[in-house]
């Protein structure tokens, strides 16, 4: 195998297509749905059909009625009828509303569950997904996916699912009616239905394109959205307030055009809709009241059969308005399901097994790695981290750092080489014993908008108040933490917001202590710290750190100094070792870098 081939296995995933035109067919795409989500709800669902069909009977019968009630009832000899035929059609009244209401409760029941069921597995997915899944997408579109998309399925679902077989039923029973009534007329009356089929069909597929370019563009526009706020403080700082405006008007703007060209597209259906049904009703007139002068047909007959298709008028335009809905729900739906058939490439072999709680050492064996295309982040690394030592690792930013500490993880996998965690290659142990063995601190302290307490148990559920109270004192987090209003309690605001860099960076190096891992793993843990709160953080991680084996990235190189051994890296190799002394004696890149740094350090940051 190549380089560049190995280099891009392991690339980040292509982002998925989701805009584009439909590739499944509206039976294809249902069909599915109902396999995979409807089984368990068999039993609901059949009994919401029998209701279906009691609706569509009475109307049926409400049809049929007509007849009989002007041939029969209404002659001068035959008025006690009337009362009867009256309650008999106030009955079928009762039983069609009651019927309606039974089954659209069920249906509706049916769908929400589904839906929410959907939901959770898409959450699930993407949040089990790779990280090259992950940061390959805008987060705004993974919400979009789990809020927008899911939201349009749950609309269709409420209405479509009853509705479609609901109207279908009853269309099909008053359909009966009017050819029992006279089969003649009833030709007349639907011929035009292949043509309004026709059109309909043609006319959701463009419905579907364009609710999927819709869908697509709302993606967008909570991924700027999201851009923007999270980056305020830059976006004023900056003045770039008119900048964003224009960016967000234009998506707006593409929104606003792309919703008026769904509406007119749905709306089309109803002139032709009442094109079509007027040339049905015309002819039905005509031919009916030749019919009448004829002999061949009576007032009732006509009547009941103009009655029954005017019932069907009504589900033949929801059925209709429900075929755009549909349209614009599987639209949805097949981007959410795009979601769910993205396959991560980083998962646990069958063979797996779990890597047990002890003091692990680390090695890189000829690792290569990259991000895709030619270029290598690492090229053929060689590094050990024997058990209980702390390793270091310096170097420009881009050299590689940071990715050697993904891989430990499990972020990404190699392209070449292997990568050890207590002699085990990573990709033999399940990610779930792997990562138990792992606190990970970077230079994002990722806070989430919960209380401090929950923030600094995150990681371990169900710890102590005592433990987590101590975990924060090791972190020199405590005396801050009491001086807020609400203590512990205190709410962080997202990302932290509320505190300092150098507070949620505290929070941060708390919860890693809480976790009491075998290995830790610091990208620049100190980096948003001042001078005093580094120096209490740098005695607490030194405590922190013996019996464990830590690899450490930092750009203060007086904050590595007593590492065991520090790894100089450059351009995804590793190329001077040793101690600090080691290095400082050899006059090499380490020695360069630390004179530059000496006396008035830089607060240099980034990733390697």
């Amino acid at each position: 195998m190549s380089k560049a081939a190995s280099l891009n296995n392991s690339a980040p995933a292509r982002p998925l297509d989701l805009a584009g035109s439909p590739r499944n067919s509206t039976s294809k795409l249902l069909g599915r749905l109902m396999r995979a989500y409807l089984g368990p709800y068999r039993l609901r669902l059949g009994l919401a059909l029998l209701l279906m069909a009691m609706e569509a009977g009475a109307t049926g019968a409400i049809g049929w009625g007509f007849e009989p009630l002007l041939d029969v009832a209404f002659q001068p000899d035959n008025q006690g009828f009337l009362l009867p035929f009256g309650l008999l059609i106030f009955l079928a009244f009762v039983i069609r509303g009651t019927a309606s209401y039974g089954h659209s409760v069920m249906v509706n029941h049916v769908g929400q569950r589904v839906v929410a069921k959907i939901q959770g597995q898409v959450y699930s997915h993407l949040i089990r997904s790779d990280l090259a899944f992950l940061q390959g997408h805008a987060s705004g579109q993974l919400i979009s996916h789990l809020v927008n998309d899911v939201n349009q399925m749950r609309l269709a679902v409420s209405e479509c699912l009853t509705g479609l077989v609901n109207h279908s039923l009853t269309l099909i029973v008053l359909i009966g009616v009017m050819f029992y009534q006279d089969w003649r007329l009833g030709l007349i009356a639907f011929t035009v239905f292949p043509f309004s089929g026709w059109f309909l069909s043609r006319l959701g597929k463009k419905l579907r394109r364009i609710a999927k370019s819709q869908q697509a563009e709302l993606g967008n526009f909570s991924a700027v959205l999201g851009q923007t706020f999270q980056g305020a403080r830059h976006v004023k700082a900056y003045g770039m307030e008119a900048y964003e405006e224009k960016r967000v008007g234009g998506t707006i703007d593409r929104l606003r055009k792309l919703t008026a060209k769904s509406y007119r597209t749905a709306a089309t259906t109803m002139p032709i809709n009442e094109i079509f049904s007027g040339m049905a009703v015309v002819g039905v007139i005509v031919y009916g009241g030749i019919a009448i002068a004829a002999g061949e047909s009576t007032a009732g007959q006509l009547v009941s059969f103009i009655g029954s298709f005017m019932l069907a008028f009504q589900p033949m335009k929801a059925l209709t308005k429900l075929n755009a809905q549909l349209q614009v729900g599987l639209a949805a739906a097949e981007r959410v399901l795009a979601v769910l058939d993205a396959k991560p490439a980083i998962v646990d072999r069958p063979d797996a097994i779990a890597l047990p709680t002890a003091r692990h050492g680390i090695q890189f064996k000829s690792v290569q790695f990259g991000y895709g295309g030619d270029r290598s982040a690492l090229d053929g690394v060689d590094l050990d981290v024997p058990a209980g030592r702390t390793v270091a690792l310096v170097g420009a930013s881009g050299s590689g750092k940071t990715t050697m500490l993904n891989l430990v993880p499990r972020f990404y996998d190699v392209g070449q080489g292997q990568v050890l965690v207590g002699g085990q290659d990573v990709r033999d142990v399940s990610m779930a014993s792997l990562r138990a063995n792992i606190a990970l601190v970077s230079q994002e302290s990722v806070l989430f908008d919960d209380t401090i307490r929950a923030n600094i148990a995150y990681g371990r559920q169900g710890a102590s108040e005592a433990e987590i109270e101590q975990a924060a004192r090791d972190a020199a987090a405590h005396d801050f933490i009491l001086d807020l209003p609400e203590g512990y309690e205190t709410m962080v605001g997202e990302q932290g917001v509320k505190l300092s860099g150098g507070q949620r960076q505290r929070i941060a190096i708390a919860r890693a202590m809480l976790k009491n891992a075998p290995i830790l793993l610091l990208d620049e843990a100190t980096s948003a710290l001042d001078s005093q709160s580094e120096r209490l953080i740098q005695e607490a991680l030194r405590r922190l750190q013996v019996g464990r084996t830590t690899m450490v990235i930092a750009h203060r190189l007086s904050t590595i100094i007593d590492a065991d051994c520090i790894h100089v890296m450059d351009h995804g190799r590793i190329v001077e070792s040793g101690t600090h002394e080691e290095l400082l004696a050899r006059g090499g890149a380490y020695a360069r870098y630390y004179a530059l740094q000496a006396g008035l350090e830089p607060a240099a940051t980034g990733e390697g």
